[in-house]
């Protein structure tokens, strides 16, 4: 074969393969990006999806609506404080593992949350309260940071907004199995319609005058305006914000000046800070029980009542009716 010609190119053809050079780049860069968003473009080999959540309540929407299709692994567990987490290194590993990030946002997980707002960038993570209409939250002026009240599970119609949220993301990730999901949480959002409608009825148990809720934080705010009842905590809104002796002396006498029978301790505080109420109103002549453990910012230990977000709303709702009654 003879010598190729070596053809000089003008500056403006020149000009014109940088730039086809260029969107090259950049459709690849966009394909790896969409890889990373979309379960079909990364793996075929039908593996489950390898999914991680903060609170439990959030991992078992996760489990109802993803079936067979995910594994979720939950960093905090029973009894575990979303307010006070700290990230461990052992959680960082799975956050990097994960292909898909569901966390409650609104500033519940504390300080993990701006771990969680840089993996937006790096990988489908979703925050499940990104779509309830922000004029139907409650001020969460004491939350940490937070411009809302995160506890946002405390009213079931929020909590079918937070699975329609998980189901668009899974689809997105997976729309291979999109007629499975659709089916799931089509299913757990009827039971979650019939748990409202149950938690309305079981309230207008207690007389009127008794529906005061008294706990040892501000968690239950949203079940309070979703089912009528005047709620009242010794902490606010998230429990890394201090009480003091003020606190727990306004607190004991609004339980003496309402002639309140019963308060109620969480499973993930401390019991010592309610005592210290019942004690106060005890000296002033007021006897006060508790009525019970409510179940706040986690579930229960797995095998109890309160093992699944509706059987321990139904927990809540059972103990509080049961002592207010």
């Amino acid at each position: 074969m003879g010598k190729q010609l070596e053809v000089k190119k003008s500056p403006l053809q020149r000009a014109k393969m940088t730039i086809g050079v260029l969107v090259l780049i950049i459709i690849s860069a966009c394909s790896r990006v969409d890889g990373e968003m979309n379960r079909v473009e990364r793996a075929s080999d039908g593996s489950p999806i390898q999914v991680v959540t903060t609170i439990g309540m959030i991992s078992d929407i996760v489990q109802e609506v993803g079936g067979t299709e995910v594994v979720v692994t939950g960093l905090m567990g029973p009894g575990v404080d979303p307010h006070l987490y700290k990230a461990s290194q052992g959680d960082m590993k799975r956050l990097e593992d994960a292909e898909v990030i569901f966390y409650g946002g609104l500033h519940l997980e504390g300080k993990m949350t701006e771990i969680l707002e840089k993996l937006e960038n790096k990988k489908l993570t979703v925050a499940v309260s990104k779509d309830i209409d922000r004029a139907v939250l409650r001020s969460g002026k004491d939350a940490g940071g937070s411009q809302y009240d995160p506890h946002i599970w405390f009213d079931v119609k929020h909590w079918i907004s937070a699975t329609e949220t998980i189901y668009d993301a899974l689809v997105q990730y997976d729309p291979t199995n999109a007629e499975q999901y659709k089916k799931n949480a089509e299913t757990y959002i009827s039971k979650l319609t019939e748990l409202d409608a149950e938690v309305k009825d079981r309230i207008l148990e207690i007389p009127e005058n008794d529906r005061i809720l008294v706990t040892a934080h501000d968690a239950f705010g949203y079940f309070g305006e979703a089912y009528g009842m005047k709620v009242m905590g010794l902490q606010g809104i998230s429990t890394a914000s201090e009480y003091g002796s003020k606190d727990v002396s306004k607190l004991r006498d609004f339980l003496v000046e309402n002639k309140i029978k019963a308060v109620f301790v969480e499973s993930s505080i401390p019991t010592k800070s309610m005592e210290a109420v019942i004690a106060g109103a005890k000296e002033k002549g007021h006897s006060v029980n508790i009525g019970g453990e409510l179940y706040s910012d986690s579930m229960g230990e797995p095998g109890s009542d309160a093992d699944t977000y509706i059987e321990m709303v139904r927990h809540n709702v059972n103990t509080i009716v049961d002592a207010l009654k």
